[in-house]
C-alpha cells in the first residue's frame, strides 16, 4: 500500500509538474504576444518609425516595379536580337547556297562578279574620245582571220576589200614577218597584224582566236590565203547560212578554177546549200545511208566558217602542238552545236576559187624561207644569200602534216577508250 501510494505520489507530481510546466509555457507565450504587440503598436505609433517604413515600402515597391518592367524590356529585346539574328542567318545560308550555286571564272573568287570582263573582242579603240565613230555604229559581228605571206598579197587585197565592205573585222597573221610591206594598203591600219615567222593559221588560231576573246563575233572565218573571191559576197553568204542553220559551213569550190578540192566541197549548179556528196562506185562509197565524213557532215580546211557556238568547241579541240591540223576537219561535226548532218554544209550559190599555192616551207629566190630577206640597216644593199639557193622544204612540211593527222587520230582514240562518261552520238 505505502508503495502504491508512493508511486502514485511520484506520478501525481509528475502531472502537477507537467501541468505546472504547460500553464507556465501558454503563460509565457501569452507574455512574448502581448510584448510584441505592445512593441508593433509602440513602433507604429512613432511618426518618425512610421515615416521611415512608408518611404521603405514605397523604395522596394519602385525597385520591384523596376526590375519588372525591365525584365520586360530586357526579354523583347532579346528576342527581338534573336529574331534579327535568325533572319541575318537564314540570309547568309541563302546567300551560301546562292555563291555556291554562282559559278566564277578560276582567278576571280577575290573579285565581286559586277567587276570581272569575262570576255573582250579585237575592236581597236582610240587614245582619247569615244570608242565609236558615231552612236548609231553597230560593232562588227564578224570576224575574218588568214594567215599571209607577202607573195599573195594582191590575192589578199581582193579578199580583204569584199569582207571590209561588208563590214568585218580584218586579222592578218604573218608568217613570213613582212608586215611592213602592207602599209601602203588603204586598209592596212583598220586590219589587225600578228606576226611570228613559220606558224600555221591553226597556231595562230589556237594562241590569238580564244573564245573569250572572239565570242563577241557571231561568225568566225578562218581562211587560206590563196583563195579567189570573185563569185563570193559575204552578207549574201551569212544570210545563208543564218536561214540555213549552219554551224559549220564553207563557200562552194569551183571545181573547174579550183587547183584541188575534195567531192563534197565541189560546187553543185543551181544548188543553193548542199549537205551530201554522193559516189556509187568504186571504194567508200556514200549514199543516203551515210551517216558521217566524208560523205555528209564534213567540210575543208581551206575555207572554213564557225559559229561562235561551234567555234568554242572547235578551239578546245585543237592540239597546241599540232600546227597544221590534219585530222580536224573529220571530226568537227561534233561541234555542229547538234546533229551534223543537218548543221554543216556547204554553200554553192557563193563559192570560190582555191588556187592551191605552195606557202610554208617555200623558198625565195635571194632569200629565206618565206621571205625572210638578209639586209642591213636602212640605205644597204641587200647581201646576196651565201652559197647554192636555199632548197624548198614543201616536201617537209607536208611530211609533217600526215605526222600530225596520225597523231591526232591516235590522241582522239585515246581520248574516247578513257573516257567513260562520254557517249558518241553518232
Amino acid at each position: 500500500m505505502l508503495s502504491q501510494s508512493c508511486n502514485y505520489d511520484q506520478s501525481s507530481d509528475q502531472i502537477v509538474m507537467v501541468n505546472s510546466i504547460g500553464s507556465n509555457a501558454k503563460s509565457w507565450n501569452s507574455h512574448l504576444k502581448i510584448k510584441c504587440w505592445n512593441i508593433q503598436v509602440s513602433v507604429l505609433s512613432d511618426p518618425k518609425n512610421r515615416s521611415f517604413y512608408c518611404s521603405l515600402f514605397i523604395v522596394l515597391s519602385l525597385i520591384c516595379g523596376a526590375y519588372f518592367i525591365g525584365s520586360a524590356s530586357i526579354s523583347q529585346e532579346y528576342k527581338e536580337k534573336l529574331t534579327r539574328w535568325k533572319v541575318i542567318y537564314n540570309m547568309q545560308n541563302t546567300n551560301l547556297d546562292t555563291c555556291k550555286k554562282r559559278c566564277q571564272p578560276s582567278g576571280t573568287e577575290a573579285l565581286p562578279e559586277g567587276i570581272v570582263a569575262k570576255t573582250s573582242d579585237l575592236e581597236m579603240r582610240p587614245l582619247w574620245g569615244s570608242s565609236m565613230k558615231n552612236k548609231n555604229s553597230t560593232p562588227s559581228m564578224s570576224l575574218l582571220a588568214i594567215a599571209v605571206g607577202i607573195k599573195q598579197k594582191e590575192i589578199v587585197d581582193k579578199i580583204v576589200r569584199k569582207f571590209l565592205s561588208s563590214d568585218f573585222v580584218v586579222m592578218l597573221f604573218h608568217y613570213d614577218g613582212a608586215v611592213d610591206k602592207w602599209r601602203d594598203l588603204p586598209w592596212s591600219d583598220t586590219a589587225i597584224h600578228v606576226s611570228v615567222m613559220n606558224q600555221t593559221k591553226w597556231w595562230f588560231a589556237k594562241r590569238f582566236l580564244h573564245p573569250d576573246i572572239v565570242t563577241e563575233y557571231k561568225y568566225i572565218f578562218l581562211w587560206d590565203e590563196d583563195l579567189g573571191v570573185e563569185n563570193f559576197d559575204p552578207e549574201r553568204y551569212l544570210s545563208i547560212i543564218r536561214e540555213e542553220g549552219l554551224e559549220i559551213s564553207q563557200p562552194a569550190l569551183d571545181p573547174v578554177k579550183s587547183e584541188v578540192y575534195h567531192p563534197i566541197t565541189a560546187r553543185v549548179k543551181k544548188s543553193k546549200v548542199h549537205r551530201r556528196f554522193y559516189k556509187f562506185k568504186g571504194s567508200g562509197r556514200c549514199d543516203d545511208q551515210s551517216s558521217g565524213p566524208p560523205c555528209i557532215g564534213w567540210v575543208e580546211m581551206m575555207a572554213p566558217v564557225f559559229s561562235s557556238a561551234a567555234w568554242q568547241c572547235v578551239w578546245y579541240m585543237i592540239q597546241n602542238d599540232l600546227i597544221h591540223a590534219w585530222g580536224l576537219d573529220v571530226q568537227l561535226g561534233y561541234c555542229a552545236q547538234g546533229d551534223r548532218l543537218k548543221n554543216v554544209g556547204v554553200v554553192d550559190s557563193e563559192y570560190i576559187v582555191h588556187l592551191g599555192l605552195p606557202t610554208l616551207g617555200v623558198a625565195d629566190d635571194n632569200k629565206g624561207i618565206n621571205g625572210m630577206a638578209h639586209s642591213q640597216k636602212e640605205g644597204s644593199k641587200a647581201l646576196a644569200p651565201s652559197g647554192p639557193p636555199q632548197a624548198s622544204n614543201r616536201a617537209k612540211v607536208r611530211m609533217q602534216s600526215f605526222i600530225d593527222m596520225r597523231i591526232f587520230k591516235e590522241r582522239w582514240r585515246n581520248a574516247v577508250k578513257e573516257d567513260k562518261c562520254w557517249v558518241d552520238p553518232y
